[in-house]
C-alpha cells in the first residue's frame, strides 16, 4: 500500500460521474478509484471506455458490478454516489452499515424539512434509520459548512440551482442586510446536461436548440434546499429556472431590496468579508459581472452584483458550472476537506 485513499464511484456513466472520475484519475492522493455499476444495470457497458471514447487508450476503467465484500477486500474508505435519488436514498443506510464515507451528489439527503422533501417520493423500507441518516448527513456547502464537513460520515452534496443561489444570498442574509419582507427573486438558466443523460422530449437537441425555456416553476427540487439553507420561508423565495441551449453552466440572476441603504463598496465588503479565504469563490467589482463562460470548467462561483442608485435594490449575478461546482468539483471539495487535505488538490 502506497498510503494513497482508495474511493469508489458508483454512476461513472452519467455526466456528472464522468466529470468525478476524471477529477479522481489525476487526484496526487487517490489510488484508482474503482468504478461500479448496479446489479440492475444489465445493459451498461463493461468499460467506461466504451460509453465515453475519450477515455480510450488510458488501460481501461472496468465497471464492476456493486459489492459491499468486494469494496471491503479492495480497501476502499469512501464511495461517491452519482446515482438516482431514489438509489441513493436505499444505498446510503447500507454503505453507512459497511463503514463507509459516503459523499452522495443526488438530492436523497440534503432536505430535513419532511414538507420539503416529499417532492422526491421517497419510500424507506425503515423509516427510523432514514431519520437518523437525515439528521446525520452534511449538507456538503464547503463556504458554509466546512467544518462540519470535515468530520462528515455522509455528506449530501448540494443541487447545482442551489449552490449557485446560496452561496450569492448567504452574505447578504448572514448580515441582515435584506429585507426579507420584499421577497427575493432568482431567474436561474442551466446547459442542457443538467438535466441529466437521460434524454427526454424536452431535452433533445430539437427541443433545446435556439430555444429558452422555463421548467418546474414553483415545484423545483432545489428549492427546498435554498430556503433551509439560508432559513428562509416558502413565501420569501421565488424560483425559477430555465434551459439554455449550451451544453453546460449555470447563470442566476436575483432581486434582492436592502433594508437599508448601502453603497457598492459596503456591498463588495460584505461579499469579500465572508469569503475571505474561501479559494472557490470569486467576487467581481462592480460593474463588471460574471459570464457562463468565465466559470466553465472550474470549480469557481463567481458572484458580481449591480446596486441602483437608490442604495436599496440589488442585482446579483451568480456563475457555477454545474457539473463541477454545482457537483463533481463540490464532492471533491467535500472530499478534501474530509480527509485534512487542502480544498485545491486535484481541482487545478
Amino acid at each position: 500500500m502506497n498510503g494513497k485513499l482508495r474511493t469508489a464511484v458508483l454512476g461513472a456513466t452519467g455526466y456528472s460521474g464522468l466529470e468525478l472520475t476524471r477529477i479522481l484519475l489525476r487526484h496526487p492522493r487517490l489510488e484508482k478509484p474503482a468504478l461500479l455499476r448496479r446489479s440492475s444495470d444489465n445493459g451498461t457497458s463493461a468499460d467506461l471506455a466504451e460509453i465515453f471514447p475519450a477515455l480510450s487508450g488510458n488501460g481501461g476503467y472496468p465497471l464492476h458490478p456493486l459489492s459491499w465484500p468486494a469494496l471491503k477486500r479492495q480497501g476502499v474508505k469512501l464511495l461517491f454516489l452519482a446515482t438516482p435519488h431514489e438509489v441513493s436514498r436505499s444505498l446510503v443506510p447500507e454503505a453507512i452499515a459497511q463503514g463507509l464515507r459516503v459523499v452522495d451528489l443526488s438530492g436523497a439527503w440534503r432536505l430535513r424539512d419532511e414538507q420539503h422533501r416529499a417532492i422526491y417520493n421517497f419510500e424507506d423500507s425503515d423509516t427510523v434509520r432514514a431519520d437518523e441518516l437525515t439528521e446525520k448527513a452534511v449538507y456538503g456547502l464547503p463556504e458554509l459548512h466546512g467544518d462540519r464537513v470535515a468530520g462528515a460520515q455522509l455528506v449530501a452534496n448540494p443541487g447545482c440551482y442551489a449552490t449557485s443561489v446560496i452561496l450569492a444570498l448567504a452574505p447578504l442574509l448572514k448580515g441582515d442586510l435584506v429585507d426579507r419582507s420584499r421577497g427575493i427573486i432568482s431567474d436561474s438558466k442551466s446547459g442542457a446536461s443538467g438535466a441529466g443523460k437521460e434524454p427526454t422530449s424536452k431535452t433533445h437537441f430539437v427541443s433545446v436548440a435556439d430555444n429558452l425555456s422555463a421548467y418546474s416553476v414553483f415545484n423545483h427540487r432545489h428549492t427546498g434546499e435554498i430556503v433551509e439553507q439560508l432559513a428562509l420561508s416558502d413565501a420569501e423565495f421565488i424560483f425559477t429556472p430555465h434551459l439554455l441551449p449550451i451544453p453546460r453552466g449555470i447563470l442566476s440572476t436575483i432581486y434582492v431590496q436592502l433594508n437599508r441603504q448601502m453603497t457598492p463598496l459596503e456591498v463588495e465588503s460584505c461579499f469579500r468579508n465572508f469569503y475571505a479565504g474561501k479559494r472557490w469563490v470569486r467576487i467581481f467589482q462592480t460593474p463588471r459581472l460574471p459570464q457562463v463562460q468565465f466559470s466553465l470548467n472550474t470549480n469557481y462561483c463567481d458572484i458580481g452584483f449591480c446596486l441602483a442608485d437608490d442604495g436599496r435594490r440589488l442585482i446579483l449575478v451568480s456563475c457555477i458550472d454545474n457539473l463541477l461546482k454545482g457537483a463533481a468539483g463540490q464532492a471533491v471539495q467535500n472530499m478534501n476537506l474530509m480527509y485534512g487535505w487542502n480544498e485545491e488538490e486535484g481541482l487545478v
